[in-house]
């Protein structure tokens, strides 16, 4: 397992992470999921994300107990606030009273005194932007989270915040963001944002909810347990599996075989080749799912394999910058 600096931070974490969005209390037995972890930190993966939302509430926990024994020093662990974690018009959104709330929950679900990365999953307009900040700077002038980092914000919302932090004197580190082969809605504002700012991409889906590893088939119901037919991740896929995408990502497979990669290894090496890119974020409902993805760490992918790609790809490839968006009112 490679390491990197997660944006201009001393903190290095690791360029395949674990990420337990989907599986974790929801799609995967708690049994299983601990197998995963397991697997996860066998091939050196130290880099964990979370969100106090994912299963409601329930896959901090898993994670939490998933971890214990670990050495806390040697991960990296991160979580979210944003979406609704209760009925109450409180228990969602970026204000202080919601933020405090949550960093409390999420530590105590995660059995841990801190954690290394809290992030905005999503940007409040319901909330001045200085009460977040100023929220979040308390945290970690308490010791309860070491940096900051956003998701899915635009990029003048990034630069907004980052300039608060400075004033606040504390560090926004990462931008959480949607980021495939299929989905480049942040290269044309919010990478270079980042780069000025300092800040890195911990990127989610990079292989697409599992469409780039080539299983999800043109014409053909989707493989039985596969996220597709799960409730709280088909809803986000279905404008994936049109047959004009999976009949184009099937034209990828002659590329990874002469690269000597699976798909998924193909698609998370892909991202990975974006300076930018801090970490890709991996989930799995089987520890070998874990091993095959660690594999894409360190590969390094040609000009020629790049543009191949590309090619194949440009006419279904989403590249508008309007996509990366947060809900208007409070959801």
């Amino acid at each position: 397992m490679e390491f990197r600096h997660l944006g201009r931070s001393g903190l290095m974490i690791s360029e395949i992470a674990y990420g337990n969005w989907i599986t974790h209390g929801s799609q995967v037995e708690e049994e299983a999921a601990a197998a995963c972890v397991q697997a996860a930190l066998d091939v050196g993966i130290t880099t964990f994300d979370t969100a106090d939302v994912y299963a409601g509430t329930r896959a901090e926990e898993v994670l939490g107990r998933a971890l214990q024994g670990q050495r806390r020093e040697g991960l990296e662990i991160l979580t979210k606030v944003y979406w609704p974690t209760g009925p109450g018009p409180n228990d969602r959104g970026l204000s202080r009273k919601h933020i405090m709330e949550s960093i409390a929950g999420s530590l105590r679900r995660l059995q841990t005194d801190y954690v290394d990365v809290y992030q905005a999953h999503r940007f409040d307009y319901s909330t001045p932007l200085e009460e977040t900040m100023q929220a979040f700077a308390d945290i970690v002038h308490s010791g309860k989270a070491l940096y900051i980092g956003v998701s899915e914000w635009k990029a003048a919302e990034i630069r907004a915040g980052a300039e608060l932090a400075k004033e606040l004197k504390i560090q926004l580190v990462s931008n959480q963001p949607q980021y495939s082969m299929l989905w480049r809605v942040i290269e044309a504002e919010v990478v270079p944002t980042c780069e000025e700012l300092g800040l890195g991409q911990v990127v989610f889906s990079p292989i697409a909810q599992g469409v780039l590893t080539g299983k999800y088939q043109p014409g053909q119901p989707p493989p039985a347990g596969s996220r597709a037919t799960d409730e709280s991740g088909s809803g986000f896929m279905q404008r994936l599996l049109t047959d004009e995408v999976l009949t184009t990502v099937q034209k990828l497979r002659p590329l990874a075989d002469q690269a000597g990669l699976s798909m998924a290894q193909l698609a998370v090496a892909w991202v990975l080749q974006n300076p930018n890119v801090s970490a890709a974020i991996v989930g799995a409902s089987r520890p070998e799912q874990v091993y095959d993805n660690a594999k894409a760490s360190g590969v390094k992918l040609d000009a020629d394999l790049l543009k191949a790609i590309d090619e194949i790809l440009d006419p279904i490839a989403e590249r508008d910058p309007a996509h990366t968006a947060s809900p208007a009112r409070r959801p």
